[in-house]
């Protein structure tokens, strides 16, 4: 078992292709890259680096999900609620159930974890 190291993740240009974002408001639709990352012990909490282009999309996550913004800018207005500036350098903690709509207006990057579900 060994730590695993993103070296410099603020520049990698290495992340795959992920798609476009599944509930996109604005044509087309913003475009996704990253790399996932196995991380042993985590149970079925996912981890990773992910990449978006500009564009506005639904926030679809219904899992509680940790994520520090390494570089752009965007917002982020929860459903009934106000719109909260997010730029680079920010850590962010999304209860569970969060929806709400996502404005990339610069290449948004971040370090992200996915909180598995509790039943």
């Amino acid at each position: 078992m060994a730590i695993q190291i993103l070296k410099q993740s603020t520049s990698i240009s290495t992340l795959s292709p992920q798609g476009p974002v599944g509930r996109p408001l604005t044509q087309p639709a913003c475009e996704t890259r990253g790399i996932d990352v196995e991380l042993n012990g985590a149970g079925d909490n996912r981890s990773g680096l992910w990449e978006c282009q500009p564009g506005k999309f639904e926030r679809q996550l219904v899992q509680a999900e940790v994520m520090h913004i390494l570089s752009g800018s965007c917002s982020f207005t929860p459903t009934g609620g106000e719109t909260q500036e997010i730029t680079a350098g920010d850590t962010l903690f999304f209860p569970a159930n969060i929806t709400g709509v996502w404005h990339i207006r610069e290449t948004l990057r971040k370090v992200y974890v996915v909180l598995a579900s509790q039943a």
